[in-house]
């Protein structure tokens, strides 16, 4: 199990708004083969950063199975209008 984890920071102003996108978005990763958990939290000490978490089965799944597909364009298409940064991507394995 790998888990990606993706800092989002949105422009000021424009949270609600990534909100109904992301909620939009997330059909595009959730039907990914390999995709086994979604999870979006909002930032208490800073609101404008979201904490995206995925669980794919294998690295694979998302570098190739997503990334790679056309669905990947429709998701950045989707969230790249609030970002007010490059989001911080992160790829986690358990402890061997």
């Amino acid at each position: 199990m790998i888990v990606e984890t993706a800092f989002m920071t949105i422009t000021p102003g424009q949270e609600l708004a990534f909100e109904e996108a992301i909620d939009t978005a997330r059909a595009f990763v959730e039907v990914t083969p390999g995709c086994r958990h979604f999870a979006v939290r909002r930032g208490v000490e800073r609101p404008e950063v979201y904490l995206v978490e995925i669980h794919w089965e294998q690295l694979s799944d998302h570098l190739q199975g997503f990334r790679e597909s056309d669905r990947f364009g429709q998701w950045r298409a989707l969230l790249s209008p609030y970002f007010a940064a490059d989001p911080v991507v992160e790829h986690w394995a358990d402890r061997q």
